[in-house]
């Protein structure tokens, strides 16, 4: 190994040191520090951008992946975690891949739809998933499916995660649709088609890049925003928007990707560790961020965040407005085949003895 040969240098040159000047002895033990200081250096460099807040479960599980990389056969490769959107929105994060100016990217499905539309069937359908446990059956089919057509496109799938539910976040109180399209609404910049639905059933989208939310929430250009409790309480979203309305709209799903050509590029002897990793960090990354999600909401709740339950009434008029999306959703946003398989997974799931009809707001 490069380790070993350069100590048996350094020994080799202490021992024949007598015979020379000091000076000498100096200037080989410096050239011998730069050669150390070189190879530990010479690792590849692997830069990851995301919207994910520091702090948070899911930046800490890629910070532990990052510490397991530098340790991988072959010398590892050195992530660099740009948190906080810092390299831009979703949108961008993905063209900096293509252009190879990015290698890798923790997106949601929003992004990973401007890869692969079909990554929209996990999460582009309000209320089409009635427990996480569904959410959980679907995505084992469908993700190797979505991985081998990421793949076909360029980037390797490292992981997929989710956020748990999506909720409404608002300035005022929103019970039910019709409170929610008197308010402003956050949607996700880039991505028209679903700006168009909105705006045709009545509400009212105001497509925007993420880092834009609060202050865009101060200023009254929104008034209402759909997320994630755990992205709300890190990103303090909750103290502009105080009522939560605790209803399942959709989960939030995301993966790392990295594009083939930087995979391609790692040590190959350290690829089935890094992985490994990735695997390790993803299974983490799911769980602690669910768990994270349902503790945040609490937490806001105690700092002045009031949740208003979704009774049986209010769940069945959202979901008769959320269905009312689909015709629209099918092909246009979500590919037909994918929703088609959808649908049938869902009928198969549901069919099974174990499994009954669920509504739990806490899932």
């Amino acid at each position: 190994m490069k380790g070993n040969w350069i100590m048996n240098g350094l020994g080799a040159l202490l021992a024949t040191g007598r015979g020379l000047r000091r000076g000498r002895i100096l200037t080989g033990l410096g050239c011998l520090c730069l050669l150390l200081a070189s190879t530990a250096s010479s690792a590849p460099t692997v830069s990851l951008g995301t919207l994910i807040p520091e702090g948070t479960s899911y930046h800490r599980s890629l910070l532990e992946m990052a510490a397991k990389w530098r340790k991988a056969p072959g010398g590892g490769a050195r992530l660099h975690i740009y948190a906080n959107g810092k390299m831009g929105g979703e949108a961008k994060m993905v063209n900096q891949m293509r252009l190879g100016a990015l290698d890798a990217g923790l997106l949601s499905a929003v992004g990973l739809s401007a890869i692969e539309p079909a990554v929209t069937g996990l999460q582009s359908l309000p209320m089409m998933f009635r427990s996480l446990e569904e959410v959980d059956y679907i995505a084992t089919h469908l993700q190797p499916i979505l991985a081998q057509r990421l793949e076909q496109r360029g980037f390797i799938v490292l992981f997929w995660t989710d956020a748990g539910w999506v909720r409404f976040f608002s300035k005022r109180p929103v019970l039910v649709p019709d409170d929610l399209k008197k308010l402003k609404m956050f949607t996700w910049a880039g991505d028209a088609d679903v700006v168009e639905i909105w705006k045709k059933a009545g509400f009212q989208p105001v497509p925007l890049e993420t880092a834009n939310i609060s202050l865009m929430l101060e200023t009254d250009l929104i008034q209402a925003v759909p997320m994630p409790p755990f992205v709300a309480l890190a990103t303090q979203v909750y103290k502009a928007a105080p009522h939560m309305l605790e209803l399942n709209w959709a989960p939030l799903i995301g993966a790392l990707v990295m594009r083939k050509e930087s995979w391609q590029k790692l040590p190959a002897a350290a690829r089935a560790e890094m992985m490994k990793a990735a695997t390790e960090a993803g299974v983490q990354n799911k769980a602690h961020g669910r768990a994270e999600s349902l503790k945040a909401a609490q937490v806001m709740k105690e700092k002045g965040l009031t949740i208003h339950p979704a009774t049986p009434e209010i769940e069945a008029e959202w979901r008769r407005t959320a269905e009312s999306f689909y015709p629209q959703i099918k092909d246009k946003i979500v590919p037909t085949d994918i929703l088609d398989e959808v649908n049938r997974l869902l009928k198969e799931f549901r069919a099974q003895p174990s499994q009954a009809p669920t509504n739990s707001a806490k899932q």
